[in-house]
């Protein structure tokens, strides 16, 4: 069943990279290994200060090996997030036993936002590695150990910035507060943690500083002046959770309560279950517990919200659920309410694939057909029975999507659609952006990309546009071409007319490439 389970997280790994996230990273790091420029990140054809540089050293790392492609954007996150399974496995072991061990990593990678963000790569698979690996190695708490646990933690650091440090110190000290181990609190080998983490993360900090602190000249976030050390430290972090920084959001103290619902199927009843029953029954450690609730705690108070910002912590979820169900004496709650959440994944697939009817995918077919089999004929009995079938279920809608449903979907995704066809087409013309925006297009194009207020007016060219700004050049006395046209749809956030078949045209915007020639006028800025 494990093998069974990290195969379907490498199903997803030649899907298209979606935009706007996916796409923007990966083009990141194709400019650092285009320009043979290892410190600068740069999106959007200007200094980009957002994310740490660590996904995007080793993206670039993965692009020297393998090429500037889809495959070698996805596969060191996945390799990661492999990694976290691997110490998801030895910690649970080292708490409750071999068995509870596997089951967390049958609950881990079966859990559906942690599959879709094998597809829709961003920096969780990496986080989710690092901060599992750097608890364990810190809470066996002696000699290599500390160095180990110091790096990886320092990694997700310079992942996501300090604020990663807070599932692995509340885990660490949550363990020794609450079994009143006041000596192993304040040990003065947690002083050497600290100092390695700070040693360690100082490539992200030189980085920074050459960036953005010795260039105050440089307009960031709409001033100059700005401090990309702070930025790191401070803005990033507290200036997001108190949305007091230059990128802001509205926080909902209740969003990942019901987030947990969908994102952590098919086990989010019995992970709110397992919760609950924790604090009622006899410890025998803190660490699951304490990791996970602080984080979740800080992330539902803060005022920058995300589904994903959930995948960190699910090593402790899978934990805490797969000790729990080890522990169920009667199997009628957990056999009822598992066939429901299968009954419901079912419901899914078949409905989903009536109502969108993508284009079909035989050998997807066949897989599911298999696993539809191997559940029905499941050679097993009792709790084992009801709780691989629950992770067959979770292979049976994960292959649907990362097979048939997605690949289809992106073909809407009008950027990597055009790049495609300009690559196989029009190969090596540059392309400009007049006023749209695609990352994908960006990344998959085999040419430079431009972007209009950068273009002279008298300079002809391949523009990617809209109909309507199509229409306002031409106004303007251009003489423009449609070399093709592209559907359009936002596909990281489907709704009901996308989806549905009948519906769909009405839901579409459209792209064109178009050839512009030359003409005296400027284009407007």
């Amino acid at each position: 069943m494990i093998g069974l389970l990290v195969f379907l997280h490498f199903t997803g790994l030649n899907v298209t990279i979606m935009e706007p996230d996916g796409a923007l990273y990966a083009g990141i790091a194709k400019y650092m290994v285009q320009h043979h420029d290892y410190l600068n990140l740069f999106a959007d054809g200007h200094d980009w200060l957002d994310k740490p540089h660590f996904p995007f050293w080793i993206t670039a790392l993965s692009y020297n090996f393998l090429g500037i492609n889809t495959l070698a954007y996805k596969l060191p996150a996945i390799l990661f997030l492999m990694m976290g399974v691997i110490y998801t496995y030895r910690f649970a072991h080292a708490l409750y036993g071999a068995q509870t061990g596997r089951w967390a990593v049958c609950i881990l990678l079966s859990a559906e936002h942690l599959i879709i963000s094998s597809n829709d790569v961003r920096a969780e698979p990496y986080l989710t590695g690092l901060i599992i690996a750097s608890v364990y190695h810190l809470y066996r708490g002696r000699g290599f150990h500390l160095v180990l646990g110091a790096l990886f933690a320092a990694c997700a650091v310079m992942t996501k910035g300090p604020f990663a440090l807070v599932p692995i110190g509340c885990a660490i000290a949550g363990q020794y507060l609450f079994t009143r181990q006041w000596k192993e609190l304040f040990h003065v080998r947690w002083l050497l943690v600290a100092v390695l983490i700070g040693i360690f993360i100082l490539p992200e900090l030189y980085a920074l500083r050459q960036q953005f602190d010795l260039h105050p000249e440089k307009v960031i976030f709409g001033q100059t002046g700005v401090s990309g050390i702070r930025f790191f430290f401070w803005d990033s972090q507290f200036g997001r959770f108190m949305n007091t920084g230059p990128i802001k959001g509205q926080g909902d103290p209740s969003f990942f309560f019901h987030t947990v619902l969908w994102a952590f199927l098919p086990w989010s009843i019995f992970l709110y279950a397992a919760v609950i029953v924790f604090f009622r029954r006899e410890k025998r450690e803190y660490y699951c517990i304490c990791g996970a609730l602080a984080t979740f705690v800080l992330f539902s108070l803060s005022s920058f919200q995300l589904p994903h910002y959930l995948n960190i912590i699910f090593p402790f979820f899978a934990i805490l659920t797969a000790q729990y169900i080890l522990s169920l004496k009667g199997l009628k709650f957990f056999r009822i309410t598992q066939y429901v959440i299968m009954s419901v994944i079912g419901v899914a697939i078949v409905g989903l694939w009536l109502l969108y009817q993508p284009a079909v995918n035989y050998v997807t077919v066949v897989l599911i057909l298999l696993v539809v089999s191997l559940f029905i004929f499941l050679p097993l009995e009792g709790l084992q029975r009801v709780f691989f079938r629950t992770c067959l279920a979770s292979v049976a809608l994960n292959l649907f999507l990362n097979g048939m449903f997605y690949p289809d979907v992106l073909q809407y995704q009008s950027g990597s659609a055009a790049a495609f066809y300009a690559n196989k087409e029009l190969r090596g013309q540059p392309v400009v952006f007049y006023r749209v925006n695609s990352y994908a297009m960006e990344f998959y194009l085999d040419a430079p990309v431009e972007r209009y207020e950068s273009v002279a007016g008298d300079k002809p060219g391949l523009f990617f546009t809209t109909p309507g700004y199509r229409d306002s050049l031409v106004e303007l006395g251009h003489s423009c071409k449609v070399i093709k046209s592209f559907p359009y749809f936002a596909v990281t956030k489907l709704d009901l007319p996308f989806v549905n078949h009948s519906t769909r045209n009405s839901a579409l915007g459209e792209r064109l490439l178009i050839s512009v020639d030359a003409v005296s006028e400027k284009f407007p800025k």
